[in-house]
């Protein structure tokens, strides 16, 4: 069964290069991950050739696009704005069937991405004016410029605000992108993409599909290519960065994460807690780079913790997301669905006990797609697998301790540094504790996102290499220089 629809049909199966959307001859089919038989759509391949060609056009028209005024800049993006601001929920559609998400999860990422064009240019006009540094012996300003083709690789488990958070800041700062979206939910972005590029000249945007490996390396290797901005696993940042260390490209990555969360013994437990826990834990079924991967409670407060954290998880409904009811939808692909299976089973050989919760939508087709009840494992300790690895699924591990000193042990004993967060009634203790946490952003009595679109604060350690911005991204595709007299 495919699944057509108006918008998929003038993106399947192609790549856009120089302001023409090209139909490859090879593609790999996008599946709904609620419903493995139904195809939503396709994905070009592209070869090398194609990419090569991507990257001449995005360099070709870079003398011309970076010299536009920011004025006509901002208003180009105003028009893109203009064009999707009232289609939300038919792009909501088309997202949680190729991503697996819930449709109130999947309207939140749409509406965040309409709010990044609507946002983003007025906060460039305040970020782009030079500052003047002068002082009495001379008069210095430090200016702003772009960097040239930008390279923006994003993956599947959040492809569009993750996307949108550097195509935008990007093309507004002068640069042109070459753009590769996941092969497993590239259809709404790239549709997206496609209303994007109409409103821009010709080679601006360019958007190549395929093989990661094979557009990563020709990418990394490009000496036209300045920046890369990536968001995805360690191990691949790791390779894009050895690819692109002979000609010293900027890069900014978000990378892995085994986000702890820290439970004071004075916490208050109370329903708004626990959901904001649950929250931290199941949003997109655990497939977030910034979500609760190991909990740590202390042990006065353990099991009562288990206690409502398992009477909340038990109120998830599992099933195909674009159901009202549901609560929590399928993993979005075969290869990660067999990756946190597999790893569940090795916790339980190696003595675990996971407990299961919540429940099916609908038995009759729960085989059907990758759909997996949330579960808690207990039983583990520091050194456990489940404890070390990003699961990225709804499966969360619970380990009680005894002390602050021993459980900030535990929290930095990671090469991971995304996020963490504390949970207590002192906010001066919790500042305390994440003056010694090891994680690039620490949220105090919850976990969650940065709702302020100029907020962007990378990981450290193996989850990010970048700088701290206040302006949605602008540092990173630009040079700031010194202008003196």
């Amino acid at each position: 069964m495919v699944y057509k629809t108006e918008a998929t049909l003038q993106i399947s199966g192609k790549i856009l290069v120089n302001g023409e959307w090209k139909t490859l001859n090879r593609h790999k089919d996008v599946i709904n991950p609620a419903v493995t038989s139904e195809v939503v759509g396709f994905i070009g391949l592209a070869s090398e050739e194609d990419v090569d060609r991507a990257i001449t056009a995005a360099a070709d028209a870079y003398p011309t696009w970076s010299q536009t005024s920011l004025d006509e800049r901002i208003e180009r993006i105003h028009q893109v704005w203009e064009r999707v601001k009232d289609r939300v929920d038919e792009y909501t559609t088309l997202f949680v069937r190729e991503n697996g998400k819930t449709l109130q999860e999947g309207k939140l990422d749409i509406q965040r991405c309409v709010q990044i064009l609507n946002e983003l240019p007025e906060n460039l006009k305040n970020w782009y004016e030079p500052r003047d540094l002068s002082g009495q012996a001379q008069q210095v300003e430090i200016r702003r410029r772009p960097r040239g083709v930008t390279a923006i690789i994003t993956p599947w488990n959040s492809p569009m605000i993750l996307t949108f958070k550097r195509v935008i800041p990007a093309i507004l700062t002068g640069n042109t992108v070459v753009f590769k979206p996941a092969t497993d939910c590239p259809l709404t972005i790239m549709v997206f993409m496609k209303e994007l590029a109409d409103c821009l000249p010709p080679g601006v945007l360019n958007v190549v599909t395929g093989s990661g490996g094979l557009i990563g390396d020709r990418i990394a290797k490009d000496e036209r290519v300045r920046t890369i901005a990536f968001v995805g696993g360690t191990n691949t940042g790791k390779v894009l960065m050895e690819k692109s260390s002979s000609n010293l490209k900027k890069l900014n990555m978000e990378l892995g994460g085994n986000d702890p969360a820290i439970i004071l013994a004075d916490a208050d437990l109370n329903k708004e807690t626990i959901l904001k826990l649950r929250n931290g834990v199941l949003k997109g079924a655990g497939q977030v780079c910034s979500a609760i991967k190991r909990i740590y409670v202390h042990e006065t407060r353990y099991e009562e913790l288990l206690d409502k954290l398992s009477e909340e998880f038990n109120k998830t409904i599992v099933g195909n997301g674009i159901q009202p009811d549901v609560k929590m939808g399928p993993l979005n692909n075969e290869s990660q669905f067999r990756f946190v299976k597999d790893l569940i089973d090795r916790a339980e050989k190696e003595g675990a006990k996971v407990h299961y919760f919540g429940r099916k939508l609908n038995e009759d087709t729960w085989e059907d797609g990758y759909f997996m009840l949330p579960a808690i494992v207990t039983n583990v300790h520091q050194e456990s697998e489940i404890m070390r690895a990003e699961q990225f699924g709804p499966v969360i591990p619970v380990m009680s301790f005894n002390d602050t000193e021993q459980v900030i042990k535990y929290a930095n004993d990671s090469e991971y540094g995304l996020r963490a967060s504390i949970w207590t009634t002192d906010i001066e203790a919790a500042k305390r504790l994440a003056d010694r946490i090891e994680a690039g952003a620490i949220f105090f009595n919850n976990h969650t996102i940065f709702k302020d679109l100029r907020l962007d604060f990378p990981g450290i350690k193996e989850s990010g290499l970048s700088s701290v911005t206040e302006f949605g991204g602008f540092e990173h595709f630009t040079d700031s220089y010194g202008f003196a007299e």
